[in-house]
């Protein structure tokens, strides 16, 4: 994460209060800034990848969207990963105890630090969730 940023610091603290879910069912697994996930090595591991992000394009820059607005970014980056020919688990991001509602994401398997960020850009998003070989994700800034 890097030091000087743009992005209001009770948001950055917001992001790294995040849960990070893959999936919709009892078997998420559910990302921790800065916390090894042993699944998501696994996952790593069965999937041939050793890096993957948790991107989302909803709430640009942390400004709440109506929800047909986001949804319609949210299309817009399944679509985007398809042509990458990526396997993208959808999943959401939130963070308990808060009345932020849940923003629907996606997890891209292999997906490579300088790609995810322009992602991330693209969507006008503060950071995104990027997590290497050693299975802990990381809170990347774009702002």
């Amino acid at each position: 994460m890097t030091k000087t940023t743009q992005i209001h610091p009770d948001k950055v603290r917001a992001y790294l209060a995040t849960s990070y879910r893959l999936g919709h069912t009892a078997q998420d697994i559910v990302l921790t800034i800065g916390q090894r996930s042993d699944r998501l090595a696994a996952l790593f591991a069965s999937s041939d990848v050793d890096c993957g992000a948790f991107l989302t394009a909803y709430n640009p820059r942390g400004a709440q969207q109506s929800d047909a607005a986001n949804d319609l970014v949210h299309a817009q980056l399944a679509a985007q990963l398809h042509v990458l020919g990526l396997q993208a688990i959808e999943g959401s991001g939130s963070e308990e105890g808060t009345d932020w509602p849940a923003e629907k994401s996606y997890f891209a398997m292999g997906l490579d630090l300088e790609a995810s960020k322009a992602i991330g850009a693209h969507f006008d998003q503060d950071a995104i969730v990027w997590v290497g070989a050693d299975a802990v994700p990381q809170l990347i800034l774009l702002r």
